[in-house]
């Protein structure tokens, strides 16, 4: 049996630690939600007053210039881009995930038209389970675009494996699963399409900032996700959208606004798309929200993406043993995939009645969240998550389910 005092012994061990001093978090909370929406940075609130008081409130216009306003999505670009394996110039942080996947599944379908042997080509490939948004924007491109494209939903890895043909325009898929955490393949999906003769676009959402990610090594085309889960952006924030080199100069997209043009401030009545990366942007972008992801993003350049996967890793195998061992005569069933290379850094858990026991967990402090059907998922963010934290958080998921301490009611339409 797995001892708290053993837990307190990893975290003296751990190299990481240190860095949860640098974010803001409750006392008595115990947060495992921060693959939904991660803990603030001590430095953003600082950082916000910053732009609001004195790049806004003093410099006015000039900060544009004086404070780099106008060059932030690509700055922010630059620092975010080892993350996820890509390189100078690959990268802008804007806009929303949705609007970015619309961005560069428009691309990728134009590039796939632009060619002789590929313009028949109608189906883009994606997953049931992938997150809606994602399946939303593709049935809303494809409607609108009226040209006889398709969407082709699978269910399972095996069938992506058939389903992926000379029809395929394009395969869209999710790295890891918003329920359960199970990762994708990326080098050998990628390269099951690029076989094919299809494009692939990679949402990370659920991957950056958690999950060693190498875009460049694994040839994927396109990649998008947010910056507010594993890299504490703050709600909301803008997401980021890459672009591989060899596709940069033929990226188009149907949002083509003034800060993709290739002269913004000439003002010309005709549209000319920018050189590089820049041509994934569209409209004036909301700086404050910018600069506050700047914050996070500061915190992961003090580590690397293998010293936080080790500890993501370490975590969620720990929550699963714990959770096993103790909570062994519950109706739980384990929802996440038990090898290291299938599952990202969220621990989901079926039970009949995991909407109440969720609930009863965040009335005591240890915040999850639920997604149906049954699913509890945990989110393990390695830059502040102790080792304790997860004995204690089982600690009292036991209480509350060896007690019956919790609602059999269903979930209501406000969802934590």
């Amino acid at each position: 049996m797995i001892e708290r005092d053993a837990c307190a012994a990893l975290d003296a061990a751990d190299k990481l630690a240190p860095l949860r001093n640098q974010f803001d978090l409750p006392h008595g909370v115990i947060y495992l939600d921060g693959n939904s929406l991660g803990a603030q940075p001590k430095s953003a609130a600082a950082r916000a007053a910053q732009v609001v008081a004195r790049e806004w409130g003093t410099d006015l216009i000039r900060s544009w210039n004086k404070a780099g306003w106008f060059e932030l999505p690509a700055r922010l670009g630059d620092k975010l881009a080892p993350l996820i394996g890509a390189g100078a110039g690959e990268v802008v942080v804007t806009d929303s995930t949705s609007i970015n996947l619309f961005k560069a599944l428009a691309a990728a379908l134009a590039i796939q038209a632009g060619k002789p042997l590929a313009a028949g080509r109608k189906v883009i490939v994606t997953e049931r389970s992938n997150f809606p948004t994602d399946i939303y924007i593709a049935q809303g491109l494809t409607t609108w675009l009226d040209r006889g494209y398709t969407l082709l939903p699978v269910d399972s890895a095996e069938q992506l494996a058939t389903a992926i043909d000379a029809d395929t325009a394009v395969v869209m898929l999710t790295h890891a699963n918003y329920r359960t955490g199970a990762l994708h393949d990326m080098r050998g999906v990628t390269a099951q399409a690029h076989r094919h003769g299809a494009l692939i676009i990679w949402d990370l959402a659920h991957s950056a900032g958690a999950v060693a990610v190498d875009v460049t090594a694994d040839h994927a085309d396109f990649a998008v996700g947010c910056t507010y889960k594993y890299l504490n952006g703050g709600p909301g924030a803008p997401a980021f959208i890459w672009v591989a080199p060899r596709h940069q100069d033929s990226f188009r997209h149907p949002l083509s606004g003034w800060w993709s043009h290739a002269a913004p401030f000439a003002m010309q009545p005709s549209y000319e798309p920018a050189g590089g990366i820049r041509r994934a942007l569209c409209g004036t972008q909301p700086i404050v929200s910018l600069a506050m992801v700047e914050c996070g993003l500061d915190i992961f350049a003090q580590t690397g993406m293998a010293a936080i996967r080790s500890k993501s890793l370490a975590l969620t195998d720990l929550f699963i043993a714990l959770v096993e061992q103790r909570c062994a005569g519950h109706p739980l069933a384990l929802a996440t995939p038990r090898a290291h290379q299938q599952r990202g850094s969220h621990v989901s858990f079926a039970h009949p009645h995991g909407y109440g026991v969720m609930q009863a967990l965040i009335e005591r402090g240890v915040i999850g969240d639920y997604r149906e059907p049954s699913i509890m998922r945990f989110g393990f963010t390695p830059l502040y998550t102790r080792f304790v934290d997860v004995w204690d958080a089982v600690d009292m998921l036991v209480d509350i389910l060896d007690g019956e301490k919790f609602s059999r009611d269903g979930p209501h339409e406000s969802v934590t």
